[in-house]
């Protein structure tokens, strides 16, 4: 198992959360002609402090996939699925996962209490995504889980331009609910978006399509850090 999720992330200079994802809300293919590996290896170069890898259908995704993540680097990974079931968290594990994705929306609040139990006992990082405050409410040990904001509708599979407007509604929610690793999540495709969130307060944030896509990866953390050192100058 490699290091705590969370912690990687909040002791990361630039905490992205760095995501490998074979195809885009719309079926188009992302990797091109780059391996998994290839892309893990670029992804580690660029000084990402954790990996996502969504091993969803709807993305093109396989639990073989997080194998091949998590057998090609030593960061900690997140594994980015529909996750309802204690034994889900186990097989994640045992692929080598760090840290496991728990949506809110898609959990009555007692069987995600549950299952964000059962991941911290199984030494995992529970992921969990909200878009709304009430969902903050029934998350035991918050202080040692990651709540992220999916600026997307995963009603309409992520096909939406997404808001991030709801990213900085929600985090006073965040903090005020004692969450020590907020995170924002999707729609994130300009390095300024980017340097606004992390200004904002976010610990960290889940990008995944505009990197895959982008034609220049260190540009594009270039601009982050530029955009935030002139937000704060």
């Amino acid at each position: 198992m490699s290091t705590n999720f969370a912690d990687a992330l909040l002791a990361a200079h630039r905490p992205l959360v760095m995501e490998v994802k074979l195809r885009d809300p719309h079926g188009t293919d992302l990797l091109g002609k780059r391996t998994v590996t290839d892309l893990v290896t670029r992804y580690e170069q660029a000084g990402a402090p954790c990996l996502s890898v969504v091993t969803g259908r709807w993305f093109g995704g396989t639990p073989r996939l997080l194998r091949e993540v998590t057998a090609a680097t030593g960061l900690p990974v997140l594994q980015k699925d529909f996750l309802t079931r204690p034994a889900q968290l186990e097989a994640a594990r045992a692929l080598g996962a760090s840290a496991v994705l728990l949506t809110a929306a898609l959990l009555p609040a007692t069987s995600l209490a549950r299952l964000v139990t059962a991941a911290l006992d199984l030494g995992l990082t529970p992921f969990v995504e909200i878009t709304d405050e009430h969902e903050l409410d029934p998350l035991p040990r918050i202080t040692e889980c990651v709540v992220a904001v999916n600026n997307k509708d995963i009603r309409t599979r992520e096909r939406d331009h997404g808001d991030l407007g709801r990213s900085l509604r929600l985090l006073p929610a965040l903090r005020a609910a004692g969450c020590r690793a907020p995170v924002s999540a999707s729609a994130i495709t300009e390095p300024h978006e980017a340097a606004r969130l992390l200004d904002a307060g976010y610990a960290g944030l889940l990008v995944g399509t505009s990197l895959m896509r982008t034609g220049d990866l260190d540009a594009w953390l270039t601009g982050l850090d530029t955009a935030r050192t002139g937000a704060a100058a």
